[in-house]
């Protein structure tokens, strides 16, 4: 048992059962389930189209399931809107890099702070002293996460002005301003080389060690996968094929058949 898992407390965070979404007849995710535990780290594998990123659209809201239930800290949010889950303590990056375009990296972290709660609608229109205090608050609170992942000194520069890398690590650093129990990673190495995605690797463990989250991970790079992940769940056609340690994974025909083998040939090229 890892230190991280005997500190791990045994209550549930997130329990899924039976989750299911059609599209037109096409069932992109069917009859998924897991019970995750305060602090532990899911990977999800499996082929594009597999279902991965209609999951994490499922489990924030983004999306309403056609059939199943998702409690996530003992409340039932399966109809439940983005904001109310995000709210509750639960974060998330996307596949495709969305940050606000127009704004610095310092008000692209702000408006993820901003929502536990706002100043009333009229003393943010006249600036009252209320409304200034809270925002000199949040942008301190912001400029404390941005040191954190060393990004403190491209704070004015706009979100776009980033390196591909530093606008990956720009979004777990939003995501985190959420101050979540749950973080949901979609893809975070994903077009990066193998020195980007080390460096990513080593920023989610220490998020991880720091902050004691629980981490769901979805990922074509086995690498982090296997590394970081307890325990990894493969999906394919939207059902779970197989579910156990990183060892059991690499071991199981069906995983190795249907994905694993081509994902590593996949990694071997990208490496030449």
């Amino acid at each position: 048992m890892t230190k991280s898992q005997s500190a791990r407390t045994a209550s549930v965070l997130l329990e899924v059962s039976g989750l299911s979404k059609t599209f037109r007849g096409l069932r992109a995710v069917d009859g998924y389930s897991v019970r995750l535990q305060s602090g532990e780290i899911l990977g999800i594998i499996g082929p594009n189209g597999a279902g991965k990123s209609t999951l994490f659209n499922l489990l924030t809201g983004h999306l309403r399931p056609t059939a199943g239930r998702i409690l996530f800290r003992g409340q039932d949010t399966t109809t439940m809107a983005p904001d109310r889950i995000a709210r509750l303590g639960m974060g998330r990056t996307f596949q495709n890099i969305r940050l606000f375009p127009s704004m610095s990296v310092l008000e692209n972290v702000v408006s993820a702070r901003q929502i536990h709660g706002q100043e009333p609608l009229l003393a943010t229109l006249l600036s009252w002293p209320s409304f200034r205090r809270r925002e000199a608050r949040l942008s301190a609170q912001a400029r404390d996460d941005l040191r954190l992942f060393g990004l403190e000194d491209r704070a004015s520069v706009p979100a776009t002005a980033l390196s591909y890398g530093d606008q990956r690590r720009l979004e777990i650093v939003r995501a985190l301003a959420l101050e979540p129990s749950l973080l949901l990673l979609d893809e975070p190495t994903a077009g990066m080389n193998t020195r980007e995605s080390k460096a990513v690797m080593d920023l989610i463990r220490r998020i991880h060690e720091t902050l004691g989250l629980a981490i769901i991970l979805v990922e074509h790079n086995m690498p982090v996968v296997m590394e970081l992940c307890e325990r990894v769940q493969v999906l394919n056609y939207g059902q779970t094929i197989a579910e156990g340690t990183p060892e059991e994974i690499r071991a199981d025909a069906r995983v190795v058949e249907s994905y694993l083998g081509q994902a590593e040939d996949d990694a071997e090229a990208a490496r030449r």
